[in-house]
């Protein structure tokens, strides 16, 4: 009975493991069997050319993704020192007010709809300048990212077993010093939050409604000046009764994961874990 317990968990387990893989999958084999023959049909033209009339053949999807690689760069710019800061602050200061406090708001954040964040950046940036901006999009994205990276910054601190830390200070060492000691040894989860925050802002849609306001018929023009983003057109496609935008809307989203593959996979992989 013991050993049929035993065979029976193992195999609640692998179903279980299945369940969860299987949507994965799925999505990526739709993805790539409905969006390689647009790459294909479309060659480097639907990389470089620009969006097409509707019924108007494949086109382009370039100022899409210039766009998507300028929004993410530039909220990284805007929300990863103080995201990487405010981890910090959080698992050094555990039990202080300030530190409960951000920890919780961080947690909050997370679950956020992102669609009021657009709205909250619309009302401060886009009214009051009067236009669409990619200043407003990568402001949005900045704020979406910043509690993902602060939370796992914080994390991986607290994964650092506190001997390292205490013989740190026992030797006289200065606490800013300690953190750069620590940060490299934690380095694995903190680059691991900064990619997951980058994939999700990079796939961002809901922020950008209300801030970027697509432009997909000219490149990127000025960071005050409207500006188009593969997820966003994807939207806008696939609400069209066209049958070219449907077939766009396929390609951009093989992009799009590729986009999210080329930066996530290479760097996690080559990320030696530090041994504790």
């Amino acid at each position: 009975m013991r050993r049929f317990k035993d065979h029976l968990f193992l195999v609640y387990l692998v179903a279980s493991t299945i369940f969860v893989v299987l949507p994965l999958f799925h999505i990526l084999f739709c993805v790539f069997a409905n969006g390689l023959p647009v790459l294909m049909k479309g060659g480097m033209n639907f990389l470089t050319g620009v969006l097409p009339a509707p019924g108007d053949g494949l086109g382009g999807i370039g100022p899409a993704i210039v766009g998507t690689l300028v929004l993410t760069v530039l909220a990284t710019l805007m929300g990863l020192p103080i995201a990487v800061l405010t981890g910090i602050f959080s698992a050094e200061y555990p039990n202080s007010l300030i530190g409960r406090a951000t920890r919780t708001l961080l947690l909050i954040m997370m679950e956020f709809p992102t669609i009021l964040v657009g709205l909250f950046v619309m009302n401060i940036l886009v009214i009051p300048l009067g236009s669409y901006s990619a200043l407003a999009g990568a402001l949005a994205l900045a704020i979406v990212m910043m509690p993902y990276v602060a939370v796992y910054t914080e994390q991986a601190l607290k994964d650092v077993p506190s001997r390292y830390r205490e013989g740190a200070f026992a030797l006289g060492l200065r606490r800013r010093t300690v953190v750069k000691i620590l940060m490299s040894m934690a380095r694995k989860g903190v680059v691991t939050g900064i990619l997951i925050g980058i994939a999700k802002v990079a796939g961002e849609t809901a922020p950008l409604l209300f801030t970027a306001g697509g432009s997909y018929t000219v490149y990127f023009q000025g960071i005050n000046r409207p500006i188009g983003a593969v997820p966003l057109l994807i939207y806008q496609l696939v609400q069209q009764p066209y049958q070219n935008y449907h077939e766009i809307a396929w390609g951009a989203s093989l992009v799009l994961m590729l986009i999210f593959l080329a930066i996530f996979l290479p760097i996690r992989l080559s990320l030696k874990e530090v041994k504790l």
